[in-house]
C-alpha cells in the first residue's frame, strides 16, 4: 500500500498545470481582445489625425500626399487665411451664441415636459406622449418648408430669434427626460410636498438635482446637435451677419473654395469647428462617468 501511495504520488500538479493554462488563454484572449480595440480605435483616429496634418502643409504638399499626417514644412497658412480671408470669426461668435442659449433652452423646457409628462396626471398625457414620440420619427427635413413659412409669419425670419426659437426644445431630450424622472421613487417627492413644497420646488430643489447623468446626456446632445445645425439655419436666415459656422462654411466651400482642392484651408477650418464639441464631450463625459457609477454603486 505504502509503495502504491508513493507512486501515485506525482500525479498532483496535474490540477496546477490545468489551470496554468486555463491562465494562459485567458491572457491571450485578453491581449488578442487590446489588439482588436487598439487596431479599431486607429482606425477612427487615423482620418483626425490625417485632419490635423493636412491643416499644417502648404497647398502643393496637401495636394501630392493628402494621405501622409506629416507636413513638410509644417506652416500655418490655412489657418491665416481663415481668419484673415472670411468671415470665420463671426460665424464662431453667432455659433457660440446660438449654441448657448439654445442649450440652455433644451435643459430647462426639456426637463420640464419630461417631469410633466412622467409625474403630472391630465387628461391626454398618454396622447402627448405619443405625439412626442411620433415626432422623432418624422425626417427634419419633411419639416423645413412648414418651419420657414412659421418663421416669416410670426416675424422672426432671418433674426437671432429665428434662429434659437425653433430649436428651445426638441422631442428626444423630452423622451430622455421623462425616463428617467420615472425612475426617481415617488417616495422623494411625497417627503418633499409633505415639508410643504409646491410642484415647481419639488421638481427644482429634490428631482432635477437627482437628475444630474440625464441633465449631463441632454447637455452634451444639445450643444452638439446645435452646433452642427446646419437644415434649420437654410431657412431660418438669409443675412451673412447671422450665419453659423455649419451655414458659413458650407457658403464659403460652395463659393471661394469650390475651384481647386485647398486641403489646408479645408481641414483647418473643419479643425478648428470640432474643436468646441470635443471640449465639451471630454469635460461633460468625466462627470457622466463619475455620476454613473455611483448611482451604480448605490443601487
Amino acid at each position: 500500500m505504502t509503495t502504491l501511495t508513493e507512486r501515485s504520488a506525482p500525479a498532483a500538479p496535474a490540477p496546477v498545470s490545468r489551470r496554468r493554462a486555463r491562465d494562459g488563454r485567458a491572457l491571450a484572449s485578453r491581449i488578442l481582445g487590446y489588439a482588436v480595440l487598439i487596431f479599431f480605435g486607429l482606425v477612427f483616429l487615423y482620418p483626425f489625425v490625417i485632419q490635423i496634418g493636412n491643416s499644417l502643409k502648404t497647398e502643393p504638399d496637401a495636394a501630392a500626399n493628402p494621405l501622409s499626417p506629416i507636413p513638410d514644412p509644417l506652416v500655418l497658412d490655412g489657418f491665416e487665411r481663415i481668419f484673415a480671408g472670411t468671415n470665420f470669426p463671426l460665424w464662431l461668435g453667432n455659433s457660440l451664441l446660438v449654441t448657448v442659449l439654445v442649450t440652455l433652452g433644451r435643459v430647462f423646457f426639456d426637463s420640464l415636459a419630461g417631469y410633466a409628462l412622467a409625474r403630472l396626471r391630465f387628461h391626454g398625457r398618454r396622447w402627448l406622449f405619443a405625439a412626442v414620440v411620433a415626432v422623432m420619427a418624422v425626417p427634419p427635413v419633411v419639416l423645413l418648408i412648414p418651419k420657414f413659412l412659421v418663421l416669416n409669419q410670426l416675424g422672426i425670419y432671418n433674426s437671432y430669434p429665428g434662429l434659437v426659437v425653433p430649436l428651445l426644445a426638441d422631442a428626444a431630450g423630452i423622451f430622455i427626460m421623462k425616463q428617467f424622472f420615472e425612475s426617481v421613487p415617488v417616495s422623494v417627492e411625497e417627503a418633499a410636498r409633505i415639508d410643504g413644497a409646491g410642484v415647481f420646488r419639488t421638481f427644482w430643489s429634490v428631482v432635477l438635482p437627482m437628475a444630474k447623468p440625464a441633465l449631463i446626456t441632454l447637455t452634451i446632445l444639445s450643444f452638439q446637435g446645435s452646433w452642427n445645425e446646419f437644415p434649420h439655419s437654410l431657412v431660418s436666415v438669409q443675412d451673412p451677419d447671422l450665419f453659423t459656422l455649419p451655414r458659413g462654411l458650407a457658403d464659403l466651400v460652395s463659393g471661394s473654395l469650390g475651384k481647386g482642392t485647398q486641403y489646408p484651408l479645408k481641414l483647418g477650418a473643419a479643425l478648428l469647428a470640432t474643436i468646441p464639441v470635443a471640449v465639451i464631450f471630454v469635460i461633460f463625459q468625466r462627470y457622466f462617468v463619475r455620476d454613473a457609477a455611483e448611482g451604480a454603486e448605490k443601487g
